[in-house]
């Protein structure tokens, strides 16, 4: 909860991976509680009130996933609306505000989208960024496992963690700017 609240804060891209993250650990709990609080949040060096607060975000998560029909693939609703927002951001960036250096980025990383989703299998229903999101977060989990990766996957990897660091500095920028509007 707390790291998820600072990521959320500071790289929505960041944020959205640390989430699935923590998602699929709730998934090899088994989405128990008490095997959360043991192995989990029993690991926070908190104050009582702030333990509690963990304790209770873990468990909202939980009940959203079963609720959400989750609990054993897929992300809950606010991920995806989340993984929207980027998206329309994306077609904002490349289509309406002609942004020429995420043009460039986007164009770097196009060949390895296109070899990615042929790979992965994946249909074109998933946006160029949720693709490039979903390489990202294998490569997170490689990197876990101190698995090593190819020349040509961290290439791969290196295009879309650029494009992807892009468009989520300018969702920061624009959350900043919407803030600021509303002051």
């Amino acid at each position: 909860m707390l790291i998820a609240r600072a990521k959320k804060k500071s790289n929505i891209a960041e944020y959205i991976l640390y989430m699935w993250q923590i998602e699929d650990m709730l998934r090899a709990l088994n989405l128990d509680m008490e095997l959360v609080d043991r192995h989990i949040v029993a690991g926070f060096q908190v104050d009582e009130h702030t333990f509690r607060e963990i304790h209770d975000w873990y468990d909202n998560l939980i009940a959203i996933m079963k609720k959400e029909k989750v609990e054993t693939k897929g992300h809950i609703q606010a991920l995806k609306n989340t993984m929207n927002e980027l998206t329309e951001l994306h077609f904002f960036l490349l289509h309406k505000a002609h942004d020429q250096r995420y043009q460039q980025l986007v164009t770097m990383a196009a060949g390895n989208l296109v070899e990615f989703r042929h790979k992965a299998e994946a249909g074109n229903e998933i946006s160029d960024v949720e693709l490039a999101m979903n390489g990202l977060y294998g490569n997170l989990l490689f990197r876990l496992q101190k698995k090593e990766l190819s020349p040509e996957t961290a290439a791969a990897m290196g295009s879309f963690g650029k494009m992807i660091a892009y468009l989520a500095a300018r969702y920061k920028q624009m959350e900043e700017e919407e803030k600021i509007n509303f002051e």
